[in-house]
């Protein structure tokens, strides 16, 4: 009976991995289309966020059997819970790497300076995302926490971006617009950000039985 939990724990592990790989793609692709200011580049984020959403009915349907068919002692059923808590951050991940790309395809392939810094935000958020599923799988706390502390990178970088765009607007008032859409973009990254914390948070739960981040 163990074995075949244990087998079925492993598919979970392995689908989680996948599920953050294709949530990883979707912020590279649209990091990379908002560096090009490329709409067709952007288009590309709307099948990845739908086989995020197919992996999230996949993975919960996984969870459900493991706690209906199985015996979950205390940790593994800690573990099941985190990972059901970890698809509903993942898969609004994919839909927010979709709203940016969404609004990248409205900037008429304009690109800015800004772009560059939005794109740093953009990796650090990627590493967020991997490292905290990661974490997950190697029920390893201190790369959990090191998640957790990663997110005051990603909001230094937002408050930053938004300085910089309010001094746009200050010098140019026509700008307003196109400033405003950067800006977007920026706090969805930030909020992809926030939750990669949350995935975090879920990990050191199903390790500890206490929720961090």
């Amino acid at each position: 009976m163990r074995n075949r939990f244990d087998a079925q724990l492993a598919e979970l592990n392995q689908e989680l991995i996948k599920m953050g790989a294709l949530c990883e793609e979707a912020i590279t692709v649209v990091s990379d289309a908002l560096a090009k200011g490329s709409g067709d580049q952007a288009t590309k984020v709307a099948p990845l966020d739908r086989q995020i959403d197919e992996k999230e009915r996949g993975i919960e349907a996984i969870c459900l059997r493991l706690l209906l068919q199985q015996q979950p002692v205390a940790r593994d059923l800690r573990q099941i819970s985190a990972a059901l808590k970890m698809v509903t951050d993942m898969e609004r991940i994919g839909d927010q790497a979709e709203d940016i790309a969404e609004i990248i395809t409205f900037l008429n392939g304009r690109t800015h300076e800004e772009h560059a810094q939005i794109c740093e935000m953009a990796k650090a958020a990627i590493k967020m995302v991997t490292d905290s599923v990661d974490a997950y799988v190697k029920q390893d706390i201190k790369l959990a926490e090191a998640v957790i502390l990663s997110d005051d990178l990603v909001d230094n970088y937002f408050l930053q971006v938004k300085e910089s765009l309010i001094g746009i607007i200050a010098d140019d008032p026509s700008e307003g617009g196109y400033a405003l859409d950067l800006l977007m973009i920026a706090k969805y990254f930030e909020r992809i950000g926030d939750h990669a914390t949350n995935i975090a948070g879920w990990v050191t739960f199903s390790i500890t039985g206490q929720k961090e981040g």
